[in-house]
């Protein structure tokens, strides 16, 4: 019989500490003078209550090791408690939220996709907008010790490829978590410290800097501003797409060279891959505005980089309305957001190295069939890819465009037009942020749709960020079984 002891301490935990860490966003706005400093207060005390009666009612359970589906469901459950918590600030103190906006930001926030409903934000108290900026970065955090502690044991979507370089943790969750989060944490951390610092540097104000920082980091693209990175100076521009770029990169490689081991990220495959596809996209964007601008000017380049990199990691940052710019960038960027970045970073999508995968096990299927009799191993950074590896990103993929294809068909019978529909499922699904279309695009947010809408997207959200496969096995019969 499953225990849910273990599975409730630690989602108490963390909601403690989601409570306890409301005590930044209300400091903040005391200091500017802001009322909505209550707001924190009253959602913090909610939350230190709740969070700590689940760790009071099941500490007998913090020594107990979980199994694979107690693994499972804690994962899902986090995942849906933290954004109930973390939507108490909006709900009681942002300026006209309902329970379903709150939960919806909140939801965008913790799964790092980027989607808003509020607008003037330029208007908002300075702790609301830390708070999301905060809400983005823990999930940031959270989802690359979810990666590389837990996908690689449980075996979801082709992640075992990756088992060497992970943590045994099942049966001992609390000490090997707290050991991934202190060795990724401290790069993380040192990350963002980075990216502040170079964001003060290009002109932003103390609040915008660490706000975007946060973001940045985490790739999840909550701005200050309802315009994003349109409001800010070329500068930023240039810092925000490198740091993307870096968060898009395994953070086990971080690691490994702060230990004086810069060669496994040289001659990571997923890394040059990607560093590859990001290459060749913004060569391909620069080089069609510049015709279509008649001129060779460096605002092109800039634009392409900056907008490239942000839908391919999943940051969802805009600096232009790119879907002005003609039939084939669009295209091209709709594309670019179901590659995503590397294993074991803040990104989602599908990731690059599921797309090597795959390709390396047709190539060797091609080769059969030139060669009946040779022996074609697909091989993944010069090591064999066992066929339960590709088995197992098939079933990944296949369920990844097949859950898009329903959702979209959901948002459309809710009554969204097609481009709204389509771009809306492939950007909470992929955890990327804005659509495509005047509604939803990077001129607009999501903040017209209907409830029902923004209902659907945080589920998708919240698979897509979960691997699907994570959050879809608890609806099987077998799971519950045991």
């Amino acid at each position: 019989m499953l225990d849910p002891r273990p599975i409730a301490y630690v989602i108490g935990l963390l909601i403690l500490g989601l409570g306890l860490s409301m005590i930044a966003p209300a400091l903040v706005d005391a200091a500017h003078g802001s009322a909505n400093w209550r707001a924190f207060a009253l959602s913090g005390v909610i939350s230190v209550f709740f969070g700590g009666a689940a760790v009071l009612a099941c500490r007998e359970g913090r020594s107990a090791g979980l199994t694979i589906q107690q693994t499972f469901l804690l994962t899902t459950l986090s995942w849906l408690a933290l954004p109930l918590f973390g939507a108490l600030p909006f709900v009681f103190g942002a300026p006209n939220a309902r329970f379903v906006d709150a939960f919806f930001e909140a939801m965008s926030g913790m799964t790092t996709t980027g989607s808003t409903v509020f607008t003037g934000l330029e208007r908002m108290p300075p702790g609301v907008l830390l708070w999301r900026g905060l809400l983005q970065w823990y999930g940031g955090l959270g989802i690359i010790i979810f990666a590389v502690a837990f996908l690689p044991a449980l075996k979801v979507g082709g992640m075992q490829l990756f088992k060497a370089e992970a943590f045994d943790t099942l049966g001992k969750i609390l000490p090997r978590a707290a050991e991934i989060a202190q060795s990724i944490g401290w790069v993380y951390l040192a990350l963002t410290l980075m990216c502040l610092l170079a964001y003060a540097a290009a002109g932003m104000s103390t609040l915008d800097a660490t706000v975007h920082a946060m973001t940045t980091l985490a790739t999840g693209g909550f701005s200050n501003t309802d315009s994003s990175f349109a409001s800010y100076g070329a500068a930023s521009e240039y810092i925000a797409s490198l740091f993307m770029i870096l968060a898009a990169l395994p953070f086990i490689r971080f690691v490994q060279i702060a230990g004086g081991a810069p060669r496994p990220l040289l001659e990571d495959p997923q890394v040059r891959a990607f560093l590859g596809v990001v290459a060749v996209s913004v060569a391909v964007l620069t080089l069609y505005l510049f015709i279509d601008n008649d001129g060779v000017t460096e605002e092109p380049f800039r634009k392409s980089l900056f907008n490239a990199v942000s839908i391919i990691s999943g940051t969802g940052y805009a600096s232009a309305d790119y879907t002005t710019w003609g039939a084939f960038p669009v295209t091209l960027i709709f594309i670019l957001g179901f590659v995503g970045g590397c294993s074991g970073s803040t990104v989602c999508s599908a990731k690059i190295f599921r797309y090597q995968v795959l390709f390396a096990a047709a190539y060797a299927q091609v080769r059969r069939l030139q060669s009946p009799h040779g022996v074609f191993t697909p091989r993944f950074g010069g090591r064999p890819i066992e066929p339960e590896v590709i088995s197992s990103v098939m079933s990944f993929l296949f369920f990844f465009f097949l859950i898009f294809g329903v959702f979209s068909v959901i948002l459309s019978m809710i009554g969204l037009a097609p481009i709204t529909a389509i771009s809306g499922a492939a950007t909470a699904l992929a955890n990327i942020g804005p659509g495509l279309g005047p509604e939803i695009g990077p001129a607009g947010n999501f903040a017209g749709l209907p409830d029902s809408a923004k209902w659907v997207l945080s589920a998708a959200m919240l698979i897509g960020r979960l691997e699907l496969l994570s959050v879809l096995v608890l609806f099987t019969r077998a799971f519950w079984r045991g």
